[in-house]
């Protein structure tokens, strides 16, 4: 299972929010190429960036402190928020992106996740973020009433790479992830899920490693900036 540490931009600064809301935001670090590559040191293997700005506008609005961080690591990075076209997608895939995350778009034009995961095989993920159960979308101003599982089967023959899937309830607030909801979805699909929203400890990451579903990978914010998970030891208890 692979630990994707997390960093969440706005205003061009790694941040992590409470919950989603915008105007909860921590800053922990003015320079989000040097937090990616103090993560890179210690020995991680993939990076999870969110264009947070992004999310609520539609567009890329970070896109200055995504490019400094590709250019600063080696290891491959995946980004979500606010890239809800083709065109978006071809230009991020084409500056070195490894995977786009395609989260709104996936409810509101589903057909364009089949294409461009036609397009880009293996580069394309779908992000589903939802609060007891139903999906949100708009950086998680929007709710629906679709159901998250719902959403993750009507992909099954899409060819995404991965599912992401998000308890917001739990994101950021440090209280743990929800392995019951995650290990659902993971055993309802055969699609590769990835656990994000609440891991805030090296228990956490065994919890969901455990769960008896096949999960692809954790992400992981704020415990690592707050020091709750040693990122080095979490490697190694997720590789041993």
């Amino acid at each position: 299972m692979i630990l994707y540490p997390a960093i969440d931009l706005k205003d061009g600064k790694a941040v992590r929010l409470l919950r989603g809301e915008m105007d909860k935001a921590t800053v922990f670090n003015d320079n989000p190429a040097a937090q990616a590559t103090e993560f890179v040191a210690a020995g991680c293997e993939w990076l999870h960036l969110v264009d947070l700005n992004g999310a609520f506008a539609g567009a890329p609005v970070n896109a200055a402190a995504v490019e400094a961080i590709l250019a600063a690591c080696p290891v491959p990075a995946q980004l979500g928020g606010g890239i809800r076209d083709m065109a978006t997608i071809e230009a991020w895939l084409s500056k070195g992106l490894a995977r786009v995350i395609l989260g709104t778009v996936a409810v509101e034009n589903p057909d364009l996740v089949r294409q461009a995961a036609r397009a880009f095989p293996g580069q394309v993920a779908v992000g589903i973020d939802a609060r007891n159960g139903k999906v949100a979308t708009k950086g998680w101003a929007e709710e629906t009433n679709v159901d998250a599982t719902d959403l993750a089967r009507s992909f099954e023959d899409a060819g995404v790479a991965a599912i992401i899937y998000t308890d917001i309830n739990r994101d950021g607030a440090m209280q743990g992830p929800n392995v019951e909801a995650t290990a659902a979805l993971a055993r309802a699909v055969s699609i590769p899920v990835i656990a994000s929203g609440g891991v805030s400890s090296i228990a956490d990451l065994i919890a969901l490693r455990d769960c008896g579903a096949a999960l692809n990978g954790a992400i992981s914010g704020r415990a690592l900036y707050d020091g709750a998970i040693d990122l080095k030891e979490a490697l190694t208890v997720l590789r041993g």
